[in-house]
């Protein structure tokens, strides 16, 4: 799901070009994303029909970005936490992303969709760990 195109000449100066490499903007939308409530990470796509949870360390993983002159367009794809409102976690990350991208690049963000992939259970997990964990 990485975007792979080069870096469009961004911005023409008097001294120079300024370049934005679509790495960047994936990064800043990872950071962005996983920034709210309700995110449990990012998704590296479905594998055998289970979502991959990539966390917070592998933030460009999930996202695909398409990089213009002066506009972007993102994807993204997550895992949600259950229990949150999967609208509203999305309507979130789409604020979020396109105010972070704006900031940072000056870049229009003309569409940021947000793809889930699977919820994740943390009572389960804890549960599991528990069992494992407790002294008899």
């Amino acid at each position: 799901m990485e975007s792979i195109a080069e870096a469009a000449d961004f911005e023409r100066t008097e001294i120079g070009t300024i370049q934005i490499a679509p790495e960047v903007i994936a990064v800043i939308a990872g950071l962005a994303t996983v920034e709210v409530n309700g995110v449990a990470g990012m998704s590296g796509g479905i594998a055998g029909g289970i979502a991959e949870l990539l966390g917070r360390k592998n933030l460009a993983k999930g996202v695909k970005v398409e990089v213009g002159q002066k506009e972007a367009a993102v994807d993204v794809s997550i895992v949600v936490e259950y229990g949150y409102r999967i609208p509203d976690v999305a309507s979130e990350i789409q604020r979020n992303v396109k105010r972070s991208i704006e900031t940072m690049t000056g870049l229009t963000v003309v569409e940021v969709n947000v793809h889930v992939h699977d919820v994740h259970f943390k009572s389960a997990e804890k549960a599991e760990e528990e069992e494992t964990h407790r002294v008899k």
